[in-house]
């Protein structure tokens, strides 16, 4: 690791103490240096906040002059609710931007690394970007393409079943995977689902911070808890006012094709999208309901469901990333499976996976897999 990778790595480190509580934004990260020695350095803590560079340069001071910033995105070149990081980078006195990849947002797009250049300061990025990428991929999966980066959780036994027949699944899977999932919810901007999950397993899809390790509690303090959007596909309108995920804080989401009438709160809202005619029903349109989420600015999507709409989503190839908890368990041939599919397959077509991290959580093992898409 040369002294580039070594400052822009303890930039990154920092940059992820901000993953629960800076989205819409991305996490970023700046460390400055000066002869060989770190004299500052900060991240971005919460979206409507200084950016991590106006934190790094304020603990810097006049040492800011004449030295390298380390930043894990190109800085900002707008007036948002902040100012500008470049106009801060350049009045005080850096020589030198170090940095990964462009931030594909559209008011900045390059012009970040530009206007240092104007200025007089040194740009160099192009370093670790596959870090970059690793680091705010909702939001620049968003930024890129309209739609939000969608990761499927799915907790089965080790004969791939997720529920008994009966749809008793409580609990398939340990304590230590269900405090897992919090850790995944509290990173994640919403959480979908069905009214078919709701009515059976009458979920709340809530973080709950005591659930929550001393480690993520430290970085993201009970007052600062966001309660993520729930998004939940009702195309029969059979989810109710008395229902638990309703009840709960924080705002919900009906996705439906025709409203109802009755009394919601304030915290409800219906949305109406168009359907499609599939084998044998009248389902939802995905892709409207996921341009929609990431026009309203979702850049994590957190899916908690059953096989219909996991295999709906994973034929559609939407899913970025399955986060796949198998306990040693077996349930049996009549249990349910992990993915309901649209039509049979070849064994050389099988939806194939790339994993890209095995991790065992109390007697479970924690899956997280890149479905690899058709080409």
């Amino acid at each position: 690791m040369n002294h580039d990778e070594f400052y822009l790595t303890r930039a990154f480190l920092l940059a992820r103490k901000g993953r629960f509580t800076t989205s819409p934004n991305p996490n970023v990260g700046c460390v400055i240096v000066r002869n060989g020695y770190i004299v500052g350095e900060g991240y971005h803590q919460c979206a409507g906040t200084e950016h991590a560079e106006v934190h790094a340069l304020r603990q810097a001071k006049d040492d800011s002059r004449g030295a390298t910033a380390y930043v894990t995105l190109e800085p900002c070149n707008h007036q948002g609710r902040t100012p500008s990081c470049t106009h801060a980078l350049i009045n005080a006195g850096v020589k030198e931007v170090i940095s990964t990849i462009p931030d594909p947002n559209p008011q900045v797009a390059g012009s970040g690394f530009r206007r240092l250049q104007e200025a007089g300061v040194k740009v160099r990025y192009g370093l670790m970007q596959s870090e970059a990428e690793a680091l705010n991929p909702g939001f620049l999966k968003r930024m890129r393409t309209g739609f939000p980066w969608i990761r499927l959780k799915l907790a089965a036994s080790i004969d791939g079943r997720t529920a008994m027949e009966s749809g008793a699944s409580q609990w398939i899977t340990s304590l230590e995977s269900r405090q897992d999932v919090q850790c995944w919810r509290a990173e994640s901007d919403a959480i979908l689902s069905t009214a078919a999950t709701v009515l059976a397993d009458n979920p709340a899809l809530t973080v709950r911070w005591a659930s929550l390790p001393k480690s993520v509690k430290f970085l993201y303090p009970e007052k600062r808890l966001r309660q993520p959007l729930r998004v939940i596909i009702d195309t029969a309108n059979r989810v109710k006012p008395f229902c638990r995920v309703i009840k709960e804080e924080g705002l919900t989401w009906l996705a439906r094709i025709v409203p109802d009438d009755l009394t919601w709160s304030s915290s409800v809202k219906q949305l109406l999208f168009p359907t499609f005619h599939g084998t044998h029903i009248q389902s939802l349109d995905l892709i409207s309901l996921m341009t929609y989420l990431g026009h309203y600015q979702i850049n994590s999507l957190w899916v908690e469901a059953g096989p219909s709409l996991a295999g709906a989503l994973l034929s559609l190839e939407l899913i970025d990333e399955l986060i796949l908890y198998q306990a040693p368990k077996l349930l049996g041939s009549n249990a349910r499976p992990l993915f309901f599919l649209s039509k049979p397959i070849d064994l050389s077509e099988a939806p194939a996976f790339t994993i890209l991290d095995m991790k065992q959580l109390g007697p479970d093992i924690r899956f997280c897999l890149k479905p690899i898409k058709n080409s």
